[in-house]
Formats: structure tokens, sequence, C-alpha cells
């Protein structure tokens, strides 16, 4: 009897109640404004290390319990390892930075990511940023109550696939945020589940070409009565620093 006590629990615990949402809008703000104030550290020749530190830093100072997940700084070609924990490596005069953090206030975690350029883009690279964030944008438009999971990925991938870049696309679209970084539903292929208002979600499309670069867009979404509310509203237009 006790074996499902675990399921059943993580499956209620999908649909965040006013009070959770509150809890949940306040972190996921949090990262917004330390996103914004890193925009004016982010240079050249930093390490990833120093990256990490400075925001996990700053996030502590500013109410912060503690990080969501190790936080993912990728910088040049290691931008192309999805999930690249922060190196010793150096950010290039010219290339992609991918942030990937949260934190937790009161119990509750964030997760978002931005991607942002040093020094002058080549050719290709702002093709490959808007259709990422093309793909981002459609996905978060498709999020409704009755909605599947699967209906969500697709609408990312369906973008990438049009610009033949879908093959880079090498994770799920997202996935629930609350208590746990990771909780249903999961935003992936043929996934049937069906979207609820009240349920947080991740909607995270990126690409990574190995030996280049890889980059990946990802908001926090509400899923409300009538649609989607998206609760990391920092910029997401192409950033050339």
């Amino acid at each position: 009897m006790f074996a499902s006590a675990g399921p059943i629990v993580s499956r209620l615990r999908e649909v965040k109640d006013e009070d959770e949402v509150a809890k949940i809008r306040k972190a996921a703000l949090l990262g917004c404004r330390l996103f914004d104030g890193m925009l004016e550290f982010l240079r050249p020749g930093l390490k990833e290390m120093e990256v990490a530190a400075t925001l996990e830093h700053r996030a502590r100072l500013a109410g912060a319990e503690a990080m969501s997940f190790e936080t993912i700084v990728a910088s040049g070609e290691r931008s192309a390892l999805p999930h690249g924990r922060a190196s010793a490596a150096k950010l290039p005069r010219r290339g992609f930075v991918t942030l990937d953090f949260g934190v937790v206030v009161d119990g509750y975690m964030s997760d978002m990511t931005r991607t942002i350029h040093l020094g002058r883009s080549q050719s290709g690279e702002q093709d490959v940023y808007h259709s990422v964030l093309e793909a981002q944008e459609a996905a978060v438009a498709a999020v409704a109550p009755g909605v599947t999971a699967g209906e969500i990925d697709e609408a990312a991938r369906s973008v990438l696939r049009r610009d033949g870049l879908d093959k880079y696309f090498t994770h799920s679209t997202g996935h629930g945020v609350g208590l746990e970084i990771h909780e249903g539903p999961r935003l992936a292929a043929k996934q049937t589940q069906k979207l609820e208002a009240g349920m947080v979600i991740t909607i995270e499309p990126g690409v990574y070409i190995p030996g280049k670069f890889g980059l990946r867009i990802e908001d926090m979404v509400l899923v409300t009565k009538t649609g989607g509310e998206v609760l990391t509203p920092s910029v997401k237009a192409w950033i050339e620093l």
C-alpha cells in the first residue's frame, strides 16, 4: 500500500495552489533580477566558475535560501554542452554564453536559461538564435489547459525541424517545477498527459552543434484557466555585449 504513495503525492503536487504560485513567482522574479544584473558583469576572460560564483553570491545576498541546482555556465564551444557545468574555461572574446540557474525562495524553486553573445556575431549565429527563440515562443503560446505535453514539445520542435535544426535539439522541451526542480509533467514527444490550470512548467528548447556552439532559452510558465503566463519576463531578444 505504501509503494504507491510516492507517485500519488507527486501527481498531486503538479497543480499548485495560490500560495505556492506566489512563492514560485517570487523565486522566478528574483532569478530575473539576478540575470539582469549579470549583464553588467559578463566580459571576455572571466572564468565560467567566476561567473557562477558571482551569480550565486548575489543570489544569497538577495535572499535566496539556496540555488535550485548547480549553476550552468557554458561558453564558446562548451555552449554546445546542453548541461555544461561551470568550468575553469574563460569566456571567449567572441561567442555564446549560456546561463542556466534557479533560486529557492520559501522552499520553492525557479529555473531559467538565457544565452547572450560576447563580441560581434559570426555567420549563422543570429539565425540559429532566432530559430530557437521562435521555437520557444511557439511552445509558450501553445500552453493552455487540455493541451498535451507532447503537443507543447511538438510546437517547439516543429520550428526547429523547419529550419533543419531539430537534430541538434537533444532533450525534452520542459518539465514541472515546484518543491523540486524536476516535477511532472514531462514535456516531451508523445507524452499524452494534459496540462491543467495551476501547473508550473518550463519551456526550454535548445540547439547544440558539437564543436561549434549551442544555446538554450528557458522560461517558467504558469498554466492559467485560459492559457499560460510567463513567470520569468527577462529579455529574450538577441543580446550582444
